[in-house]
């Protein structure tokens, strides 16, 4: 994790959650339908490579206990990966499943957790220790 510097919550999103929503959906094409990894990769829209390393933990690792934790995550990766196999969705339909999870990590807390963590001077901040204090980067849904 980062230590100090200016780190928006934004950048948690795209360095750490993101890659393990992402991972947790490469496990569901690839454990539960029995995709190949280049055939997950394709549905995904990502490198085989890249596959390969969310179902080793070597990318997504880092916040993967997070999602895993959140029962609307999960719920959002089991569509996501249902959709993608019976290609059933639009391309519009599945980001906007990613976009759930994204929201649920949001409010449920975790992603103010773990932005403390990448940014330690966070700890002890009101608008971080309160729960109806969102932070103000924060506030807007997407």
């Amino acid at each position: 994790m980062l230590a100090t510097g200016l780190i928006p919550p934004c950048i948690v999103v795209v360095r750490y959650i993101l890659p393990a929503i992402r991972a947790q959906i490469a496990r569901e094409l690839v454990n539960k339908y029995g995709l190949m990894r280049s055939e997950a990769a394709k549905k995904m829209g990502v490198t085989p490579a890249a596959v390969t390393q969310y179902l080793e933990g070597l990318r997504g690792d880092i916040a993967s206990s997070m999602v895993e934790s959140s029962e609307e995550v999960i719920d959002a990766v089991f569509q996501i990966a249902e959709n993608l196999v019976k290609n059933e969705a639009s391309i519009c339909e599945v980001l906007d499943e990613m976009c759930k999870a994204c929201r649920a990590i949001k409010s449920s807390g975790l992603l103010c957790e773990m932005h403390k963590e990448t940014l330690p001077a966070l700890k002890g901040r009101e608008a971080c220790e309160r729960p109806d204090h969102l932070c103000p980067s924060l506030r807007a849904n997407p």
